[in-house]
C-alpha cells in the first residue's frame, strides 16, 4: 500500500479527470457547459479542489524578444474538498461565464491562426500531482462584431490576420487583448500599413479601439495614431456601421492630414 501511495502521488496510479462540454462552441459574454468526470485511481486519495478556467495562448513582447505563454483568465471552482475511493466515478456539472473581452477564435467556420482559447480543468490533490484537462473552445463573434467586419471589408479594408497581446488598454478587463488586423483599402495605400481593431465589450455594448499604422515618407517617420468608437450590440446595420467606421477614419486622417 504503501507503494501505491508513493506511485499515486508520482502520478501512476493517480486519480484522472475528463471534462466534457456540452457545446465547444460560445461567444464573448456568453457560457461554456459541460460535466466533470473524475475516476477514483489505485488508492482513495484527497481532493482539495476541482475547477476550471478559460486560458488563453498570448504574445509577449519585451525588448527585441517575444514569445507565447498560456495566461489563465476567469476560473470557477467545480468542486471542493472531498475524498475519492479507488475506481468510483464522479460526475459534476459546471455551467462557466465567458468574459465579455474574451477573444474570438473563428469567424464564419474560419479559425484565426494564432487565437487559442481553452477549459483547463485542474484537480488539487495535495502532496500528489494534478491529473488536469485541457478542452478547445471555439469562440464566436458576437453580432456587432461580426458587423464590423462585414463593414470594413465593404469599404475596401481586408483581413490580414488576429493576434492576442499581453498587455492592457484603457477600459480593458484581461490582462491581454486582441488585434484583428486589415489591409488598407487601395485608396490609402502608400499612406498607411494597416488598420488594427481591438473590440473592448461588455453587456451593454463594445467600443471599438481603432489604430492606424501610418507608413512614414522620405523625411518623416511612420506612426500609430488612434480613435475609439462606440457601439451597441443592436447596432448590427452593416450599412450604418460602415459610415460610421468611415467618419471615424476619416476624422483620424484629418488631424494627422494624411486624408
Amino acid at each position: 500500500m504503501a507503494f501505491r501511495n508513493l506511485m499515486a502521488k508520482l502520478g501512476a496510479g493517480n486519480a484522472s479527470v475528463d471534462t466534457v462540454l456540452d457545446s465547444p462552441v460560445t461567444t464573448p459574454g456568453g457560457t461554456v457547459t459541460g460535466t466533470v468526470h473524475l475516476t477514483g485511481g489505485q488508492v482513495a486519495q484527497d481532493i482539495a479542489e476541482c475547477r476550471v478556467s478559460l486560458q488563453a495562448r498570448v504574445e509577449v513582447e519585451s525588448g527585441d524578444h517575444e514569445w507565447r505563454e498560456d495566461v489563465v483568465f476567469g476560473t470557477a471552482v467545480v468542486a471542493g474538498a472531498g475524498r475519492i475511493e479507488p475506481g468510483v466515478r464522479a460526475a459534476v456539472p459546471f455551467s462557466f461565464p465567458v468574459p465579455w473581452q474574451c477573444p474570438f477564435t473563428a469567424v464564419d467556420g474560419w479559425t484565426l491562426r494564432g487565437v487559442s482559447i481553452g477549459l483547463r480543468t485542474r484537480v488539487d490533490i495535495p502532496g500528489g500531482s494534478d491529473p488536469g484537462d485541457l478542452d478547445a473552445v471555439v469562440v464566436e463573434p458576437l453580432p456587432v462584431q461580426r458587423t464590423v467586419i462585414a463593414a470594413l471589408s465593404g469599404l475596401g479594408f481586408a483581413f490580414r490576420g488576429a493576434d492576442v497581446e499581453k498587455g492592457r488598454l484603457a477600459g480593458s478587463d484581461l490582462p491581454f487583448y486582441q488585434e484583428v488586423e486589415f489591409a488598407p483599402p487601395s485608396s490609402l495605400r502608400g499612406r498607411v500599413n494597416e488598420l488594427e481593431v481591438t473590440f473592448l465589450a461588455g453587456p451593454h455594448g463594445v467600443e471599438l479601439v481603432l489604430e492606424v499604422d501610418r507608413r512614414g515618407g522620405l523625411f518623416t517617420e511612420g506612426r500609430d495614431v488612434g480613435a475609439r468608437l462606440q457601439l451597441r450590440h443592436s447596432d448590427t446595420d452593416v450599412s450604418a456601421v460602415a459610415a460610421q467606421l468611415d467618419a471615424a477614419v476619416r476624422q483620424l486622417g484629418a488631424r494627422r492630414g494624411w486624408l
